[in-house]
């Protein structure tokens, strides 16, 4: 790895357009980004894996979609611990996807058919296996200060019960403290134990992390999504959470996460990068924001971030105190409510950023919607409609546009996500049932999105000539990309008119946000107003017929109604899964 202090110039490969595609001030307000799980997308080499040149071969496809932005999920060189969220080295590319070089042909790629690039950004942590990692395993190495390394609780022996230096509990269960025998010390982990968190109290760990940055925008990188990104700044004391009784590790979120620095941080980060002055897209992760806080990062006036990625949505069919595995009914005032709230919140100063699936979430069709034969293609479309008529950045995790459902695993074998194989052991561990946690798991288990991508009918529905490295959804042999591509009322060519809207009318882009009927337990309807246009989704979000009550939404006679899924329909009562977007004026 190059020397924090000294840019590496852009490989010889990169070429002159890949490395200089223009991007105008606030362009990603209008863009439409596409998620790609690496190791899910194509496998161009046979090994069951999915690679950049497999990423690099369905460009085209893409670009028929409409998408303007590919966000890439981890390819760095990493152990794989967690799918490549653990990385040792930031400036290689992972064997396992291939080199250097075919990031460099994916750019040129995509940058020749007007689309960029952004790479996730995951500095939170390393994997143990960095080197910076391996020389501060030595108390007496100048890198000792760029890790969290704590002796044991006072009064403790290493290794024995309680002595971890507090009581906080990892994301993937256990304690968030690792003994280290060689440094008779612990390290702190959030995740993984083998993702020590990075000290961001030490500036040589903020350059080195900005001087990498900046690498990987003169290689031609058009922007960054970064991974858990309030989670850099911590309380500095590391004091206990509150006990939980029965429990000896307890969450602690108040004490490692939108810590008193993270915003300076973010605005050194934006001036040493020019992530403003080189109009660069920047999103950020930060799980428990609140608005307000969302609000100041994404203000321009802080120069901090383009948009974030709120988490709130996506807790609400939870069970209140509990964990993600604790499931609860959701009720569409809620669920609508909230976005609403986050739209108003930010309207005027910040951005949102829209989505339903990423590659930690379940498929939307299957949690918001309807994945029954009889509903799936409609429900995968009204949620896609009311995503992308809020005002915000809308992402797209791949599959998505095919209506992708979740997994149909009914072993706990199949599962291959790290948190979801640490909480079916530490459940059973605590009695329950077997069946219990495998429901909870086919519910929200990460690798109900990661599983392949689901191309045509053949063997392994052409993710690859090997055997998957997750198993692929049985359902391929009717859902896949080449029977959507085919079909003109397709879910992908819902997408496809969605994205050519956006692209098409400012209203969709600029445009004021109300929600109406908030109450209403089956209807979402939105107005968007610029100028003397308004925009008006109408969505049945239910699998019963739904009446649209007299005299609630604005007048649509003589409006032009600009997509709907159930064409011809003009009526006040809406089919099950029926939406419609209409432009006034």
């Amino acid at each position: 790895m190059s020397s924090p202090e000294q840019p590496s110039a852009p490989s010889s490969s990169v070429s002159t357009t890949s490395a200089l595609l223009e991007r105008e001030p606030g362009w990603w307000r209008s863009a439409v980004v596409y998620q790609i799980y690496p190791r899910s997308f194509a496998d161009s080499n046979g090994d069951g894996i999915g690679d950049i040149p497999g990423i690099t071969s369905k460009v085209d496809y893409l670009a028929s979609l409409g998408v303007d932005v590919v966000w890439l999920s981890p390819v760095y060189a990493s152990p794989q611990d967690d799918n490549g969220y653990d990385i040792s080295d930031y400036e290689d590319i992972d064997p396992t996807f291939g080199s250097l070089a075919d990031l460099d042909d994916l750019v040129a790629a995509l940058h020749a058919r007007g689309m960029k690039l952004v790479m996730d950004l995951v500095v939170n942590h390393t994997s143990d296996e960095h080197a910076w990692f391996q020389e501060s395993r030595d108390p007496a190495s100048p890198k000792r200060d760029w890790y969290w390394w704590r002796p044991a609780r006072k009064g403790s022996t290493p290794g024995s019960e309680s002595a971890e230096p507090t009581n906080w509990a990892s994301f993937f269960s256990g304690s968030a403290w690792q003994l280290d025998e060689q440094s008779g010390e612990y390290y702190l982990h959030l995740f993984s134990r083998k993702q020590p968190d990075l000290n961001w109290e030490n500036p040589e760990v903020r350059q080195a992390v900005y001087a990498m940055m900046n690498r990987w925008v003169e290689r031609g990188v058009d922007g960054f999504r970064m991974d858990v990104i309030n989670l850099i700044s911590k309380q500095p004391t590391l004091q206990d959470a509150p006990a939980v009784p029965g429990r000896p590790f307890v969450p602690a979120f108040e004490q490692f996460a939108n810590g008193p620095r993270l915003e300076e941080f973010l605005q050194e980060m934006n001036a040493a990068v020019g992530l403003d002055e080189r109009h660069l897209l920047t999103v950020g992760e930060m799980p428990g924001s609140t608005i307000e806080l969302a609000r100041r990062v994404t203000d321009p006036a802080n120069s901090e971030l383009n948009m974030v990625f709120t988490f709130e949505h996506v807790g609400l069919d939870a069970a209140p105190g509990g964990s993600k595995w604790d499931l609860a009914p959701l009720r569409l005032p809620v669920l609508k409510q909230n976005l609403a709230a986050w739209q108003e919140g930010l309207a005027g100063v910040g951005w949102n950023s829209l989505y339903w699936d990423n590659h930690d979430q379940p498929r939307a069709v299957s949690r918001f919607g309807d994945d029954s034969p009889e509903h799936r293609v409609n429900s995968a479309k009204t949620l896609a409609t009311v995503q992308h008529m809020h005002q915000g950045t809308p992402y797209v995790y791949q599959g998505e546009e095919l209506g992708m459902t979740n997994t149909q695993f009914v072993d706990i074998s199949a599962f291959r996500d790290i948190e979801s194989v640490n909480y079916h052991a530490e459940a059973t561990g605590l009695g329950l049932e077997s069946e219990t946690v495998l429901a909870s798991l086919a519910a929200r288990s990460r690798d109900n999105a990661r599983t392949p991508v689901q191309w045509d009918d053949s063997s392994h529905a052409a993710f690859t000539q090997g055997i998957p490295w997750l198993p692929v959804n049985a359902n391929y042999v009717y859902l896949n990309a080449a029977a959507a591509v085919a079909d003109q009322d397709s879910t992908f060519h819902h997408f496809r008119e969605l994205i050519a809207l956006r692209h098409e009318l400012p209203v969709v882009v600029e445009g004021r946000f109300a929600l109406l009927l908030p109450d209403h337990e089956q209807i979402w309807a939105l107005t968007r107003t610029l100028g003397d246009q308004v925009l008006l989704v109408v969505a049945n979000c239910s699998s019963s017929p739904a009446t649209v009550p007299a005299g609630a939404l604005p007048d649509v006679s003589g409006a032009r109604l600009l997509l709907s899924t159930h064409p011809g329909a003009t009526s006040a009562e809406l089919a099950p899964w029926e939406s419609r977007i209409h432009l006034i004026g």
